[in-house]
């Protein structure tokens, strides 16, 4: 990401937050990415207070300074965020801006969501519904089960995607496991793309091996056998098996890497 202009280049902390002052959004947008992508952690409040911003609005009536600050808050995940996070969930003008402010939610991973999350669910009105079950599913909210299993049967089907990742966190079903896989070999490239996100938020280390075999990036190949990885270095596996287990992925994340 390149700024073109700016009073003065914004290379630290210090010159990134001056940077929230300029009267230029663009400038303020690079900004709030900066401190986000560094993970500025003095950025906390100042990035809370952007959640407020009436200043940079498109004419479609989003708030694009908003939804970064959102994003910039999950990466540094301070609990003393969440609050600021939480009211911000109250923009029915910009989905974007709410969908970024659960995915925080579900990264920063404190529990005080859980109650606005399944009002969301709950509400009558158009939510962003693949990221808002995906954050239920990775705060494992069991009684939004009767709410979420329709959504098998959405017209998305990367909301469907969204509920048989959910269904599987609750129930650990293999049905449920395998039908996401099933998606890795979808015709649409964003189902596929989108599947592999989900199975490596499970971590199952079945899905490994179907990652490798779609058809998609090998940057994304990459990014979901790390995860899945991570989530075998930190399982109950009995010793042997995780071994096992980690040893072929990390021979498939070496192979991976020599080919980018």
């Amino acid at each position: 990401m390149t700024l073109a202009t700016s009073v003065q280049p914004i290379f630290s902390a210090e010159t990134a937050l001056a940077a929230l002052g300029e009267e230029d959004q663009q400038i303020r947008y690079y900004a709030t990415w900066w401190l986000g992508k560094h993970q500025v952690q003095s950025a906390g409040l100042s990035l809370c207070e952007l959640l407020k911003d009436e200043e940079y609005r498109t004419v479609q009536g989003g708030y694009p300074l908003r939804r970064q600050a959102a994003r910039a808050l999950g990466q540094l995940k301070q609990v003393e965020t969440v609050d600021a996070l939480i009211m911000a969930l109250d923009c029915p003008d910009d989905l974007q801006l709410r969908e970024a402010v659960i995915q925080a939610l579900a990264t920063i991973g404190d529990r005080r969501a859980i109650g606005p999350l399944l009002r969301l669910l709950h509400s009558e009105q158009p939510q962003p519904y693949e990221a808002l079950i995906e954050a239920l599913g990775e705060f494992q909210v069991s009684e939004a089960w009767s709410d979420v299993v329709p959504f098998l049967d959405h017209p998305s089907e990367r909301i469907q995607g969204a509920a048989a990742r959910y269904c599987y966190q609750i129930s650990q079903k293999k049905c449920y496991l395998d039908r996401l896989i099933d998606n890795l070999s979808h015709e649409n490239s964003y189902v596929r793309w989108s599947a592999a996100f989900d199975l490596g938020a499970i971590g199952h280390f079945a899905a490994a091996e179907a990652i490798l075999e779609a058809e998609i990036a090998n940057r994304l190949k990459l990014l979901n056998l790390k995860r899945i990885l991570e989530s075998v270095l930190t399982s109950d596996r009995p010793d042997d098996d995780k071994q096992m287990a980690s040893e072929t992925l990390f021979e498939a994340i070496d192979g991976l890497l020599w080919q980018l």
